[in-house]
């Protein structure tokens, strides 16, 4: 059993992990939303990049774990603000 210390604080969305330059970010908001695969792997991205990986990947569904105003905040990043209301 180990007795090493865990941190309490959510790990950063992958996204900004693949990040070279952090001057320049591409992440939209600091909401985590947390994306399976069908192998089971998550994967923790802000809701821009989320989006584009959902809309681009079908078989991505969205994990218990991703609250759902971020669901909702990707659904509106994807799809526009209005919804597709006409």
């Amino acid at each position: 059993m180990s007795t090493a210390p865990h941190s309490r604080k959510s790990p950063p969305p992958d996204c900004e992990l693949s990040q070279r330059d952090a001057q320049v970010s591409t992440c939209d908001g600091r909401e985590q939303i947390v994306l399976v695969g069908l192998d089971g792997a998550e994967q923790r991205l802000c809701r821009a990049h989320a989006a584009a990986l959902w809309l681009t990947d079908p078989t991505l569904r969205f994990s218990a774990k991703t609250r759902p105003d971020g669901i909702s905040a990707v659904m509106r990043q994807a799809f526009g603000r209005e919804g597709g209301r006409r």
